[in-house]
């Protein structure tokens, strides 16, 4: 799977995670020399609290793009160390 923004992969990996329709990539993946940090977060009954980062392409930024769950509630532990993403960012084959 790939992840793009403004013409860009922000991350490209064979090892997905998919959860409520949402491919969650391996941290490791993540090109992080797109990457900015956020003080945004948002809470899952079942996940537990999200975390976010912005993405910065050619001067764009795309405000809290990508989310995470640094400490993922038990019944989301698969998604532990892995990112996803929305606002117009295209994942796919």
């Amino acid at each position: 799977m790939k992840a793009s923004w403004n013409g860009v992969t922000i991350a490209e990996s064979d090892d997905t995670v998919v959860v409520e329709g949402n491919h969650y990539f391996p941290e490791s993946a993540l090109r992080r020399d797109y990457v900015v940090g956020s003080n945004h977060h948002t809470m899952c009954s079942w996940k537990g609290e999200a975390s976010y980062y912005s993405l910065l392409v050619d001067g764009d930024i795309n405000v809290d793009a990508v989310w995470y769950y640094a400490e993922p509630l038990e019944a989301a532990a698969e998604i532990k160390d892995r990112v996803a993403f929305w606002k117009g960012v295209q994942v796919r084959d």
